[in-house]
């Protein structure tokens, strides 16, 4: 039953919802993304907004054909961690602004956890990955 096919498809697809429309949203609110990663005294906001989009539009969208998925959600899982300790570092907040952030934080080590499990087990056999291999 945990084998069928439907669940590495759900588990990609879900971790596409979360990061695909993050993506595109930086896009239409570059400056602001910008002006954010440089909020929290981070170098080359810039650059890191652009490596910020392409990471959640790429990645997600190899996820959702299911090509280059365990890369793929390695990359998402790496990103990810990164993000949370740069800004969801409740332990650096003033007490009234912890309890959200380390909600926050928390969540994304759980994502995290879900991209790496998606890693180790791979696409599904939903998949480009999986037509390839067969090939």
């Amino acid at each position: 039953m945990f084998h069928h096919p439907l669940f590495p498809l759900a588990a990609r697809l879900l971790m596409v919802a979360l990061f695909l429309p993050a993506g595109i949203n930086k896009i239409g609110g570059f400056e602001g993304t910008v002006g954010y990663i440089a909020s929290v005294g981070l170098p080359f906001a810039t650059l890191g907004a652009v490596i910020a989009v392409v990471v959640e539009i790429v990645a997600p969208l190899a996820l959702l054909i299911g090509f280059q998925t365990r890369w793929a959600a390695l990359v998402l899982a790496v990103f990810t961690l990164v993000a949370s300790v740069f800004f969801h570092n409740f332990w650096a907040m003033p007490a009234e602004q912890q309890f959200v952030q380390q909600l926050m934080f928390f969540k994304n080590l759980g994502v995290v956890g879900g991209l790496l499990a998606l890693a180790a087990s791979g696409a599904g056999a939903w998949s480009l990955d999986a037509r390839r291999s067969n090939a």
